[in-house]
């Protein structure tokens, strides 16, 4: 990148893209929500006005405000406020319970927080061992018309819970008749945060990860700029927004197709699959970006042919290993493939599938511009020969290289080589000779057995084409003669019978290398899941070695 675009990157942030959007395209909508347009003009004057209220709180640059709601406009309109006062957004999952909400509002240190009314109990519960000072509640339909809000009311569509009325308790639509904030903040795009993104830790509690604004506006542009490119169409694309807008991969997304192009984007506040098809349907969205349960849901709807959906061009996956059946089913149901996306919440966006070729299913495919991308052996962070697979680590000149208050995380995590500092994905890839990367296996997740590396998600998706298993969690399980013995935990469809151990046996040893079959199988009712639907083998691997050290 040359100082020319590097000068260009600087001055025009996420939300100050969004500004010139708005000014060039007043009336195109932006998004629409729950069957209500709201134009760029009016999605700039709503959160102009909601930037006054906060600044009048007290609420000023550098301050954490946390967002404890679900996807909604009041999202899209709190988050371009916070950062138009330059302050930084603390955005977690709407379904964390009271004690996990409290650890993350004292970590960042937030005191004000934006909150559903349903999860106002959460907020009020924590409040008094917290550093909270105000609460802004805020409804699903907040800002439908009242028609539409009557409606849902009569025949109890829109959940709702008891709001206590208090001197630190704020509504969230009172807040939106302020005067429009217009001025600009002074920010330094290196330094000032932008966001502080909670992940999982290894000590057991949640770690921060703060974000700058030029950070983030790197890896936006690029996916809108050399991704996207002319396939994108500036003021006439419609993009479906389905992922949760806490999550670092659906907030880029939306950034880079949506706000950052003036194109409109149909948030969606539940993944429900028929509303997500009838929405596709309605207003011919082009673009989708969803997880592998997403994808394989959609293909599993009884009702899947009732639909209209080709409209449907561009579909992107991530968040999760894409099982290739799923890749070859949606191939030949619509006629169109899966692209990948890879990334972290440390490292932002990383890899994209080339736009312009067909895909692999095996490929997540190649790095951003703006970042740098090596593959080492995880002992000696030596490179490995192109072809080889190693831990991937990644840097970019835009980002943070740190956790917030983790120092230990921090070096746990961040390493130097040859004066530079990269992040330690914790992934196992593979660099092709197209200069793609091939992903092998989270590397906590690699059994190591009898000398060999199996991929605990490849024998998980064998077990998973099986018509009867509808979940299946593969570990290594310690054992002094072969390394890691290999353990299978399996859930099974309710009408399944007559399917034994012995049957999914046979099955993965018809379909796998003798060395990747499991030793034994495990039925179970539930496999344990995280907030955003990922499974947690850890946690059935942790429980696999307490049993041995009993």
């Amino acid at each position: 990148m040359n100082e020319k675009q590097r000068d260009a990157l600087e001055s025009e942030l996420t939300f100050s893209r969004f500004d010139r959007m708005s000014e060039l395209y007043p009336g195109h909508t932006a998004v629409v929500y729950l069957g209500e347009r709201f134009s760029y003009a009016r999605l700039r004057n709503l959160s102009e006005r909601f930037a006054g209220s906060l600044l009048d709180m007290g609420i000023t640059k550098g301050d954490r405000v946390m967002v404890y709601i679900t996807n909604c406009v009041q999202w899209v309109i709190a988050f371009l406020a916070i950062q138009k006062i330059g302050a930084t957004i603390v955005p977690v999952s709407p379904i964390y319970t009271s004690h996990e909400i409290e650890y993350m509002i004292n970590d960042s240190g937030s005191e004000t927080i934006i909150c559903l009314d349903t999860n106002f109990g959460y907020v009020k519960e924590a409040l008094p061992r917290t550093c909270l000072k105000r609460v802004i509640v805020t409804n699903l339909v907040d800002l439908l018309p009242v028609w539409k809000r009557a409606l849902g009311m009569l025949f109890d569509k829109f959940p709702h819970g008891k709001v206590e009325k208090d001197k630190g308790v704020h509504l969230f639509k009172s807040l939106l008749k302020h005067e429009p904030f217009r001025e600009v903040v002074d920010l330094d795009p290196y330094r000032d945060l932008a966001y502080i993104l909670y992940t999982g830790g290894t000590t057991g509690f949640p770690k921060g990860v703060p974000g700058n604004h030029i950070g983030m506006t790197s890896y936006v542009n690029d996916v809108t700029e050399d991704v996207a490119g002319d396939h994108l169409k500036e003021g006439g694309d419609v993009y479906i927004g389905i992922n949760p807008l806490f999550h670092i991969m659906a907030l880029g997304f939306f950034m880079s197709i949506g706000l950052n192009r003036a194109n409109t984007t149909l948030l969606m506040p539940f993944p429900q699959v028929d509303a997500i098809l009838e929405t596709v349907q309605r207003y011919r969205a082009r673009w989708l970006l969803g997880v592998p349960a997403l994808y394989r849901m959609i293909l599993e709807n009884d009702r899947l042919d009732r639909y209209d959906l080709s409209s449907l061009t561009y579909c992107y996956c991530g968040g999760d290993v894409l099982p290739i059946e799923v890749f070859k089913r949606w191939r030949e149901h619509f006629g169109i493939p899966i692209y990948q996306v890879y990334g972290s919440t440390e490292a932002g966006h990383v890899t994209y599938s080339p736009i312009t070729s067909e895909p692999s299913p095996t490929t997540i495919g190649k790095p951003l511009k703006s970042r740098e991308c090596i593959v080492v052996d995880p002992e000696t962070l030596e490179p490995v020969p192109p072809g080889e697979s190693g831990e991937l680590l990644v840097t970019s000149p835009y980002t943070l290289k740190e956790y917030w208050n983790k120092p230990e995380e921090t070096r746990r995590s961040y390493v130097e080589i040859n004066g530079t500092v990269y992040y330690r994905m914790g992934d196992f890839v593979r660099l092709e000779k197209g200069g793609e990367l091939v992903y092998v296996e989270r590397s906590a997740d690699i059994i190591k057995h009898k000398g060999y590396r199996v991929s605990a998600s490849e024998v998980e998706a064998v077990l998973q084409d099986h018509p009867t298993v509808i979940g299946a969690c593969v570990v290594g399980v310690p054992d002094e003669r072969v390394g890691e013995r290999i353990k299978a935990i399996v859930v099974l469809k309710e009408d399944a019978r007559g399917v034994g151990g012995t049957d999914l046996l046979k099955w993965c040893r018809d379909r796998l290398a003798s060395y990747k079959v499991p030793s034994y199988v495990e039925f179970r009712d539930m496999l344990p899941k995280s907030k955003v639907g990922k499974l947690l083998r850890r946690e059935i691997r942790d429980e696999e070695r307490r049993r041995i050290n009993r």
